[in-house]
């Protein structure tokens, strides 16, 4: 086989390999690493924060057709957690989230831009107390995958949105806990190696 052949069997072998990676990938949320924390503010005077420890979902991302990302989020609203027990209670009764009727908040993901070098603004539907609205989440990520040390891909992003809390049925206590909501989103995702 001469080297003309080579280099274009070399090439076209190059080729195809890119042309694979560039499809759509699946990836999973590593609840492990990955967390969603809100910022809400006390009596118009201090910012509260906290945080929901479980949560779980998948992605799926082509680099070179953001269009085609897709993503699914779920998020335990037990697993809130604010460091204070008597108000992570309060938050997790009817008052608030009533945890034992909607167990969970979700995001599924309707549409997809980008938004400037690496970012993104994904559309989708929020549902928090069992009412769903249309938000856009302003997405940093994701990050250039990498392989870790068990041989699986790992990629992270972060993503934000702010919500009206009385838009979705949780109006308890007007006026000391402020109407607005900072949702962010810090999530890695792993992907098996092949």
């Amino acid at each position: 086989m001469s080297r003309f052949s080579i280099a274009l069997l070399t090439l076209v072998s190059l080729t195809l390999a890119a042309s694979a990676s560039a499809q759509v990938q699946e990836w999973k949320i590593d609840p492990a690493h990955t967390s969603a924390q809100f910022a809400v503010k006390h009596l118009a005077v201090s910012t509260v924060r906290g945080a929901f420890t479980k949560v779980s979902g998948s992605a799926k991302f082509d680099a070179s057709d953001v269009s085609k990302t897709a993503l699914d989020a779920t998020i335990e609203t037990a697993s809130v957690d604010t460091r204070v027990e008597m108000r992570d209670n309060d938050l997790r009764s009817p008052n608030f989230l009533d945890a034992q009727k909607f167990p969970t908040i979700t995001f599924h993901a309707k549409k997809t831009e980008a938004a400037g070098a690496g970012k993104l603004k994904i559309t989708g539907d929020l549902t928090i107390h069992g009412v769903t609205k249309e938000v856009v989440l302003d997405v940093d990520g994701p990050s250039a995958a990498i392989k870790d040390p068990w041989g699986n891909m790992r990629t992270g992003a972060s993503a934000t949105v702010k919500i009206n809390r009385n838009d979705y049925g949780v109006s308890n206590m007007p006026g000391v806990v402020g109407d607005e909501i900072t949702i962010t989103i810090d999530a890695e995702l792993t992907h098996p190696a092949k």
